[in-house]
């Protein structure tokens, strides 16, 4: 009676989680600048040519940023989580690999280093158009992920290649800064604004790129949950019952690079939400089980970025906060809520 009490509670906290989802969704599309009433907006998902400008707002604008958000929250939160598993350390997230800073560094070249080759650079940007940014985030993650990859098959040690990860990171961000130093005003000002993060710039035509990607590296976590529950118990444990602990880490880190890569590349890197869902998650459910703890964090990564992304909006404005800035402030004393509340954090990892 015990066990099917314990179930049906998280039964009905995935039930809130999911309608929570449903709600803050209806509620984005409703929020913003530019007023429209909760009946028009159903009116204008339905099919309906309600008015011309607001058609346009909420099909052409707010729609996209609104799946742009749970693509995002899901995204960053799963894999923050497959991070945290494989190095089993609290603090480990989506970008510990250095999968974003290689993005940084690609979207930088791209950007400021036309004081270096300005007829090269020029040029791609120019024939690239509103892709140049996207492109040169997907190649400086991909350069990293292939350089990591390769590390990781010839290093057995987590612990060395979570130190690999983030000496490049440190070494990418050396570069960014080098570059940032001799760029021009203007130049830093367009890479400056991509770090801060932004749902807004996703069109329905990058959308047909990033979701099946970002779905796609989501399904190929939940097929290791079997395998992260074993190497949650530690590695030896893992090797013991016949799992290969280098197929499941270089899983991992694919599954990482596709999902962060690829989200970072279209949104810029938005801070907190893979480090601080997973704590959050065991906090509520109670448990240390992947097949618990995955479809959890996509759920509250998906409210979470919904909730940061309607913070983000001035009313009545047409300015909007960056969405970095929303999801630290918002997040921050979160994280520390739920710290300071766990006795032991570590519990959670053993």
């Amino acid at each position: 009676m015990l066990f099917r009490l314990k179930k049906n509670t998280k039964i009905l906290l995935f039930s809130v989680l999911f309608l929570c989802i449903l709600l803050f969704l209806i509620l984005d599309l409703i929020w913003g600048s530019v007023s429209i009433p909760v009946e028009k907006v159903f009116a204008i998902l339905m099919g309906e040519e309600v008015k011309t400008s607001w058609n346009y707002i909420i099909l052409n604008f707010r729609l996209p940023k609104a799946i742009t958000a749970i693509l995002v929250g899901a995204g960053l939160s799963v894999t923050g989580l497959l991070m945290q598993t494989l190095f089993r350390n609290p603090l480990a997230g989506p970008y510990v690999l250095g999968i974003s800073s290689g993005a940084s560094l690609g979207v930088a070249l791209m950007v400021m280093a036309s004081v270096i080759l300005p007829g090269v650079f020029g040029l791609v940007y120019a024939s690239l158009g509103s892709w140049a940014l996207v492109v040169a985030a997907i190649v400086g993650a991909s350069v990293i992920f292939f350089i990591v990859g390769m590390a990781s098959i010839r290093i057995s040690d987590s612990v060395s290649l979570l130190i690999i990860g983030i000496m490049f990171g440190s070494i990418t961000g050396a570069v960014v800064s080098i570059l940032q130093f001799f760029s021009t005003p203007e130049q830093l000002q367009s890479f400056i604004v991509w770090t801060f993060g932004s749902l807004s710039g996703v069109t329905w035509i990058e959308m047909r790129v990033m979701a099946p990607i970002v779905v796609a590296g989501i399904i190929m976590a939940v097929l290791l949950i079997k395998s992260l529950d074993a190497l949650l118990l530690g590695e030896n444990y893992a090797r013991g019952v016949g799992i290969s602990v280098n197929r499941i880490r270089i899983g991992v880190i694919i599954c990482t690079a596709l999902v962060a890569g690829t989200l970072t590349a279209f949104t810029g890197p938005v801070a907190f939400i893979g480090v601080a869902v997973p704590h959050i998650a065991r906090s509520i459910f109670r448990t240390a089980s992947h097949k618990v703890l995955l479809p959890a964090v996509i759920l509250i990564g998906a409210v979470l970025m919904l909730c940061c992304d309607m913070i983000s909006q001035l009313p009545g404005n047409q300015s909007t906060l960056p969405i970095n800035s929303v999801t630290a402030l918002f997040g921050g004393p979160v994280v520390i809520w739920v710290i300071i509340r766990s006795r032991n954090v570590k519990a959670s990892f053993s």
